[in-house]
């Protein structure tokens, strides 16, 4: 399994934590994140992330920042990306088993660090349901 990870720098420290648990599952991460904690724009890490997704280079990608608003609005930009924006592992559970999101956008200021792995563990341990949540998951996309 292969996972891309981008980060701001209210996420830098949560990404430290995320790519040792990841990496000691045995799972390929490619770092587009910021590994200070000064300012920078978001949308320049999580570009990459998507364009992983787009191009399966990655299987799933993980975008923090602060509310993790921003990085969810601009990796829903591409039509490939099911980015979801989760603070407890139950939102978790319903972005994969209903949504099919292949993004696990978390907020570094409404979660704490054990949180975020917790939801990092659910969304890798938790399938899509397929069944009736695929017609609507069809439905996402748009082509304009």
């Amino acid at each position: 399994m292969k996972i891309s990870i981008g980060n701001d720098h209210a996420g830098t420290d949560y990404k430290f934590e995320i790519v040792k648990l990841l990496e000691s599952k045995g799972i390929k991460v490619k770092n587009y994140g910021t590994d200070a904690n000064d300012s920078v724009d978001y949308p320049d890490f999580v570009h990459p992330v998507a364009q992983d997704i787009k191009s399966n280079v990655a299987d799933f990608g993980i975008l923090i920042c602060g509310s993790a608003n921003g990085v969810a609005m601009t990796a829903n930009k591409y039509r490939e990306v099911r980015a979801g924006l989760c603070w407890t592992k139950e939102i978790v559970e319903l972005i994969r088993q209903h949504n099919n999101a292949n993004v696990l956008c978390i907020p570094a200021r409404y979660t704490s660090i054990p949180q975020a792995l917790q939801m990092v563990n659910t969304f890798l341990e938790t399938p899509f349901e397929g069944g009736r949540h695929q017609n609507r998951v069809d439905k996402i996309s748009i082509s304009c």
